[in-house]
């Protein structure tokens, strides 16, 4: 009697052929601190003021050129199962915060790194995530204590622009004293009374080519690149009519079939469809509307009589943007063309066609203090360029809604890091237990951060780190990397106006250390056999009627 052998040892032989399973130290911990400490390396370069910007090409050969963490990893669809859960982390920083994300790579490989140091030592996986679930702990309580500032009035603007000019310096390096201003300007334009109900989306982007970038603007308002459809091309204190249908004669759901016989029966036919539109056109006119917006195409025959009567007429291909500007001009979108009642009409102040740089553009805007919304108009001398402004400013306008939030401050350049290392340090020399050495690696951990900054200067790190240290033990704890300085130096970031908020720094440490325990929880990778079977085959002639 042949005896039954199992095609492999160990957990496989209940898997389908073709499946993986890797367990142990060896294989499933170690591989996957590789992974993350790789993820980490390719984005440390990126980090801080002076990090290099990457050049990614994404599924559908669209080209980024940026030193924005968050898109490089949107755009590259990372597939290793545990840099992923490091790039989930850094997602949620970026809904949470709007900046920080490199801080949480960086960060969280630097964390996997430290222990793999001392697993490789003995330590077991236990006691090292306790260590550093117990420093995570401890950092967040002393972060209160590095507060070096606060925004009391978020109307001030000298204030509110030291602060976010942090965010804005790590990815537009030189122009971060012009963009600044501007996102303040545009966030206080549209904030509402209740501070916390700060809606990010009511801050638009237009992105136009040409001039500089010195020569961005604000408008309370809209700005679309489109062409007006008719003659009209400037109203001013207008009523609007805002119609999610096409402005056209409206088809009949069924066939209509009409015999014409003699030439009259065509000519009263023709003139029949004439005076409908023309009376729809003029009911909307009589309600004194005099710019007319529309989500659809428009007739010729709609568009003669909107010439007769003086209308202006928009068209909109967006429906995110006809809901906008629903928004802006407080109007309801009609599905059918019936005149507007008094609610449902929208208001502007002025809305023209202009031309800025090459570009055609359209115009809405209001002058009353509390807009609703604003668009900052970018202009650059590329499209790559543009795009990175654009990431800029996103980061500027959501960290203004962290301070909306919380209006505390940290010093920057690595100040508080140094400071949370020294004091977790110390911190972990009174742990009992081999947790103390976890401990300490999580201080280590976090001197990461000023030496990335350090090595991106291109000085040298142990320098500064030494330096920084010596100000530190010394109790000035604002002390931080000194970005402007030639060689290796430090100075004091309060001063030199580098801050960082106390919300992002809090999520970045919680986030990253949670994704880093996470890593190392995992003792083994099993992966199913992948679906799918034989490749369909191609048929050339799918398309052809047979």
């Amino acid at each position: 009697m042949a005896m039954h052998i199992p095609r492999a040892p160990g957990f496989a032989q209940m898997m389908k052929d073709g499946s993986k399973h890797y367990s142990g130290l060896d294989e499933a911990v170690y591989r996957n601190i590789e992974a993350c400490k790789e993820l980490a390396k390719t984005l440390k370069s990126a980090y801080g003021p002076h990090g290099q910007n990457k050049m990614v090409i994404n599924h559908l050969d669209k080209l980024f050129v940026t030193n924005d963490a968050a898109t490089v990893l949107r755009e590259l669809e990372v597939q290793h199962p545990a840099a992923k859960m490091i790039v989930m982390a850094s997602q949620q920083q970026e809904q949470e915060a709007g900046d920080g994300t490199n801080f949480v790579i960086a960060f969280a490989g630097s964390l996997c790194e430290q222990a793999e140091e001392l697993l490789r030592m003995g330590v077991s996986v236990t006691e090292v995530i306790s260590g550093y679930e117990q420093a995570t702990k401890k950092a967040l309580e002393i972060l209160p204590s590095l507060e070096c500032g606060r925004v009391k009035d978020l109307s001030d603007r000298d204030s509110v622009t030291a602060s976010i000019k942090t965010a804005i310096m790590s990815k537009q390096y030189g122009h971060e004293d012009f963009l600044s201003k501007l996102v303040c300007d545009a966030c206080l334009n549209i904030m509402p009374d209740h501070q916390k109900s700060f809606n990010v989306d009511r801050i638009r982007v237009c992105k136009i080519m040409g001039s500089g970038v010195t020569m961005s603007s604000i408008v309370k308002g809209m700005v679309f690149k489109r062409i007006v459809e008719g003659e009209v091309n400037k109203v001013e204190n207008a009523k609007i009519a805002v119609y999610s249908c096409p402005l056209d004669v409206t088809q009949t759901e069924t066939k209509g079939t009409v015999t014409i016989k003699t030439a009259q029966e065509l000519k009263d036919f023709s003139t029949g469809e004439e005076d409908m539109v023309e009376s729809q056109i003029k009911a909307i006119a009589d309600t004194g509307c005099k710019l007319i917006v529309t989500g659809g195409k428009v007739g010729d025959l709609a568009l003669h009589y909107c010439n007769k009567y003086n209308l202006m007429v928009l068209r909109l291909l967006s429906k995110f943007d006809l809901r906008r500007l629903c928004q802006t001009v407080g109007a309801t979108a009609l599905p059918r063309i019936t005149p507007p009642t008094p609610e449902e009409a929208g208001y502007v102040d002025h809305a023209y066609a202009d031309e800025i740089g090459e570009q055609a553009v359209v115009v809405i805007r209001q002058e009353k203090e509390d807009s609703q919304l604003a668009t900052i108009v970018i202009r650059g001398s590329t499209d790559n360029l543009m795009d990175d402004i654009e990431r800029a400013v996103d980061d500027g306008v959501n960290t203004f809604k962290a301070l909306t939030k919380d209006n505390r401050l940290v010093p920057g350049g690595g100040a508080s890091e140094i400071e949370l290392a020294k004091q977790i340090t110390s911190y972990g020399e009174t742990c009992p237990g081999l947790e103390q050495y976890a401990i300490e690696k999580f201080a280590q951990a976090l001197e990461t951060m000023p030496t990335i900054l350090a090595d991106n200067l291109g000085v040298n790190a142990k320098e500064v780190l030494s330096q920084l240290y010596a100000a530190h033990q010394e109790g000035k704890q604002n002390v931080g990397v000194d970005v402007e300085a030639e060689g290796p130096g430090v100075c004091d970031a309060v001063e030199a106006g580098i801050l960082d908020l106390y919300l992002t720094k809090y999520w970045a440490i919680k986030f990253a250390s949670q994704a880093a325990c996470t890593v190392l929880r995992v003792d083994q990778i099993i992966m199913a056999k992948q679906a799918g079977g034989p490749k369909p085959r191609e048929n050339k002639d799918w398309d052809e009627d047979d």
